[in-house]
């Protein structure tokens, strides 16, 4: 039978979670302590949950590298496929549990993570299906010698995740570094520490080995650095703020550690005058407002052929008016409450330096203080006109609902705006002429440029980006790459090897 969460949308009593997962046990904080977390749709805590301290993460990564010695380290890849089926099929039953948990720690729709868990079963399901497939290669170089390479997991991972998508983020590096071979540290975000210890429900029911998959939710500045600098973990994969990244990549420096990074973007969503306009409109908006503007990949900046600009600045303003904000466990709602306060201040104030800087505000741009909602961290539905790509709102990661409408006059100054950004993670480009799509398409500078659609993001497709977007790819048939090293065998076929120092 599946683990059964027993929280409901509208339960009000404080849920405690007192327990990290180490070693396949649940075991008290040793020099941590707890932290509530906060309902952004409330402004209230929900829950109360443990936070690791540096002791618990030396345990933990303790934990990862003796099951590396032990029977994970030596289990053949069906049988690790089999357990990572065998977890997805839990998840699959856990899906409506999750999605309340999720809303309850992120504010995100309920049925939008209801939607997002459903996918992340195929995931795990993809991940399962490479678990076997890590085969090396026979090297021809003469008769006198075999040479060929295996694949190995690089080891121990600490697994650093976001608040604004903690399950599919977990998924998608969790999901790899166990197919891979990989033992696995999940450091969730402090905003957002408990889906990650109820995934951890799943893995111990699915029957995985002790130590493989441990959970230390904890402040990054004490738990996630502590695991960066450790130095019996071998990489870090880590979705969220360039900053951070850099300072990662400083402190993992002693014992060469390998890192993959997500890190935002500012992505480029490009309207031609010879698009369908209508669904043009319709994913341009949906972009600029899904998940609160709280993803990377939405094209924040949407930039307008001239000829057909005021007529999409008026659709913009008109569909903001059908948005329907609200409280994130209502079935009807598009639009839930920013993640936390502090996203919730950043969100306003860039709304401020946006009306400083001359953009013209189209609608929305406050707080919502209706009676239902005063008390939660809602900002309406935001549109800017006539903004240039110098300006801040422009540049900078909002991480808000709010779209940036930049006007262009052809194609190569639309190329040269959509490139004029240090991040390249996604695209978005309409137009029904065929030879604009792919010249287009192929300039950009982003991991990912979609055309005639937007957001499709699937377990086959590889994801991840250029400049300061990050390093690396997930999904794909190389989803496994960043958690396994080459190495290189080479036999003699004689057993012979001269006397280099004979007369």
């Amino acid at each position: 039978m599946a683990v059964q969460f027993s929280v409901t949308p509208q339960e009000t009593t404080l849920q405690r979670y007192e327990h990290l997962y180490i070693n396949g046990e649940w075991v008290t904080p040793l020099d941590g302590g707890y932290i509530e977390t906060i309902d952004p749709a409330s402004g209230k805590p929900w829950a109360v949950a443990p936070i690791g301290g540096i002791q618990d993460i030396d345990r933990a990564v303790l934990a990862a590298r003796t099951a590396l010695k032990g029977p994970w380290g030596k289990m053949p890849g069906h049988e690790r496929a089999a357990l990572i089926r065998r977890l997805a099929d839990l998840f699959s039953a856990a899906t409506e549990d999750l999605a309340i948990i999720e809303s309850r720690d992120n504010g995100n729709p309920v049925r939008d993570h209801r939607n997002s868990l459903a996918a992340q079963v195929q995931w795990y399901q993809w991940f399962a299906s490479l678990a076997d497939k890590t085969q090396g290669t026979t090297i021809p170089i003469d008769d006198s010698v075999h040479a060929f390479t295996t694949r190995v997991p690089i080891g121990v991972v600490g697994a650093i995740i976001p608040w604004n998508a903690p399950m599919l983020s977990t998924c998608l590096k969790v999901g790899a570094a166990l197919a891979a071979g990989c033992t696995v540290v999940v450091k969730p975000a402090e905003q957002t520490p408990v889906s990650a210890l109820l995934l951890a429900r799943l893995v111990h029911e699915a029957g995985f080995p002790p130590g493989v998959y441990n959970v230390v939710p904890g402040l990054g500045t004490v738990a996630g650095a502590h695991l960066v600098q450790h130095p019996d973990v071998n990489k870090i994969s880590f979705t969220g703020e360039g900053s951070t990244a850099k300072r990662m990549l400083r402190d993992g420096s002693e014992n060469l550690k390998r890192f993959s990074f997500e890190l935002g973007g500012k992505a480029p969503h490009i309207i031609f005058a010879d698009a369908d306009i209508e669904s043009a409109i319709n994913a341009a908006t949906a972009s600029a407002w899904r998940l609160t503007g709280q993803s990377c990949a939405l094209g924040s900046r949407v930039l307008v052929e001239r000829s057909i600009y005021e007529r999409v600045v008026e659709a913009f303003r008109e569909r903001a008016k059908c948005v329907r904000v609200g409280l994130p466990s209502r079935e009807d709602v598009h639009m839930g409450p920013q993640s936390n306060e502090a996203q919730l201040k950043k969100t306003l104030s860039y709304i401020a330096v946006a009306q400083q800087e001359g953009a013209r505000l189209v609608t929305g741009g406050k707080r919502i203080s209706t009676p239902e909602l005063a008390s939660g961290y809602f900002v309406e539905p935001t549109v800017f006109a006539d903004v240039t790509n110098q300006m801040r709102v422009a540049r900078e990661e909002i991480f808000g609902p709010v779209a940036c409408l930049i006007p262009f006059d052809d194609e190569e100054e639309a190329i040269a705006i959509a490139n004029d950004t240090i991040y390249g993670l996604t695209a978005g480009v309409w137009t029904q002429d065929l030879g604009r799509a792919h010249r287009v398409s192929s300039r950009i500078e982003a991991g990912t440029v979609w055309v005639n659609t937007y957001s499709f993001l699937r377990w086959s497709t590889p994801y991840g980006g250029v400049k300061s977007s990050g390093w690396g790819r997930e999904n794909g048939i190389n989803a496994l790459e960043p958690y396994l090293e080459t190495c290189t065998t080479v036999i003699s076929k004689t057993g012979k090897f001269p006397d280099l120092y004979a007369d």
